[in-house]
C-alpha cells in the first residue's frame, strides 16, 4: 500500500495549522472530547476512512473511553452504553455525514434533539467536528492515505 500523494493538509503551507486551530476552538467550548471522538468514529465508520477508524479510537481510548462503549458505536441505537447527550451527538453525526442519503439532511427531530443537550456555541461546536472530521475522512480517501502511517 502506498499513499498517492502526502497529506494535502502538510503539503499545502498553512492547512494543518488551520485543521487543527478548529479542533482547538471546538474544545475550547466544553463539548466533552470523549463525545467528540465517538462521533468521530461514527462518521469515520460511514466513510469507511481507515485512517481515522485506526487513530479515533486510540484517542477515544487515552481520554478513558471503553472498549465496549467504541465496539458499540456503530449500533449505538441497540445498546445502553450511551447517554442522550452522546446519542444526540452519534445521531447528528450520522445526520451531517449522510447528507445526500436522503432530501432532508439533517432533519428538525435530529437537530433539536441536539439542541436539547447542548448550548448554541457547543452544539455549533459539535457541527464544525463533525464536518471536520468528514473533511479529513475525504483528504485521506482521496489520497489513499495509510492507517497507522502518519497518525501514530
Amino acid at each position: 500500500m502506498n499513499a498517492r500523494m502526502g497529506n494535502p493538509a502538510a503539503v499545502v503551507p498553512g492547512a494543518m495549522q488551520a485543521l487543527l486551530g478548529i479542533g482547538k476552538a471546538v474544545i475550547a467550548t466544553g463539548v466533552s472530547e470523549r463525545t467528540l471522538e465517538l462521533a468521530h468514529i461514527r462518521a469515520s465508520q460511514i466513510n469507511a476512512c481507515g485512517v481515522c477508524l485506526d487513530m479515533h479510537p486510540k484517542i477515544a481510548k487515552k481520554l478513558g473511553e471503553t472498549d465496549e462503549r467504541i465496539h458499540a458505536i456503530a449500533g449505538w441505537r441497540d445498546t445502553p452504553y450511551f447517554d442522550d447527550a452522546e446519542r444526540a451527538a452519534l445521531a447528528l453525526a450520522e445526520a451531517v455525514t449522510r447528507t445526500a442519503d436522503t432530501s432532508n439532511a439533517v432533519p428538525d427531530e435530529v437537530y433539536d434533539e441536539a439542541a436539547k443537550h447542548y448550548d448554541e456555541q457547543q452544539l455549533a461546536a459539535l457541527i464544525l467536528s463533525i464536518a471536520t472530521v468528514n473533511l479529513w475522512n475525504r483528504i485521506n480517501l482521496a489520497t489513499r492515505q495509510i492507517a497507522g502511517a502518519a497518525w501514530n
